[in-house]
């Protein structure tokens, strides 16, 4: 890190409140590799999610309500070949793959009936259909399972309206959501560990910190035993446990540096990095 740098960052409380351009220089060494909001390869990390239509947005609540059973909607406006999924696709996928026993089995992340909904996405064509004249259409919508800590993917056949395929896996850890990061970005501020955050934040602005929203926050998955430091034991569970870190900043305002803390969403648990 270069001179410059160093004289940017004020020690305080969680350790500082930086200027963008340190946190740049500062990320670099531990986000090399690392591939930032846009990408599920790489580091899983999200700043607010996976991309999603208006009408995947428009249906985030309606998942959340216990008990709430649609009817798959028809078919809609629909795409040709390897078009992306139009927004009646999506609504039709979302719909199909969360069906009634699916949603009264599973949780999310603040421990609702129905599962975390990560993405929809258009299906991979197998070998045998690929430059067919009328390829099936098929979308793979993903959720993570709080109530288990599983991963998974339903398929759904756009054209017959039914589920395909159901893929459950343990220990595969895909990036956040946008929920998903505000949650932990909750769970940090009602913890004592995060009491830095707030002084940080105040320092910065004059004003309390009191929701989420009034900071920027991209998270990254967070695995025990990564890299030359386990961590402590306190974050041994996290890679079975969903587990992430975050980069905060004040909204259109300085970096408060948070890497240090990890969040673990199944046990709604906070640890410090040593």
């Amino acid at each position: 890190m270069g001179e410059d740098v160093r004289k940017m960052m004020h020690h305080r409380h969680l350790g500082k409140v930086v200027a963008g351009a340190a946190v740049a220089a500062t990320a670099t060494a531990v986000l090399i590799g690392v591939t930032l909001p846009g990408s599920a390869s790489g580091e899983e990390s999200s700043g607010g999610g996976p991309q999603s239509s208006s009408a995947e947005q428009g249906q985030a609540a309606a998942r959340q309500l216990p008990g709430v059973v649609e009817d798959a909607p028809e078919q809609g406006r629909t795409g040709t070949g390897r078009d992306p999924l139009t927004d009646d696709e999506i609504k039709r996928a979302q719909t199909l793959a969360a069906g009634r026993d699916f949603r009264a089995s599973s949780e999310d992340v603040k421990g609702a009936k129905g599962p975390e909904r990560l993405s929809t996405d258009l299906a991979e064509l197998g070998p045998d259909e690929v430059g067919a004249a009328e390829a099936p259409r098929r979308a793979e919508v993903t959720y993570y399972d709080y109530k288990d800590d599983t991963y998974v993917t339903k398929t759904v056949d756009l054209g017959s309206g039914k589920v395909t395929g159901t893929d459950t896996q343990h220990g595969v850890q895909p990036p956040p959501g946008h929920d998903e990061v505000m949650e932990a970005a909750r769970l940090l501020m009602a913890d004592k560990l995060g009491e830095g955050l707030k002084k940080d934040f105040k320092d910065a602005t004059g004003k309390a910190l009191t929701r989420p929203d009034q900071l920027t926050v991209t998270g990254f998955v967070y695995r025990a035993g990564e890299g030359s430091n386990p961590g402590p034991a306190s974050v041994g569970d996290c890679g079975e446990h969903r587990c992430v870190r975050l980069f905060t900043r004040v909204v259109n305002g300085p970096w408060i540096d948070t890497r240090q803390m990890v969040i673990d969403l199944s046990a709604h648990k906070i640890a410090k990095l040593s």
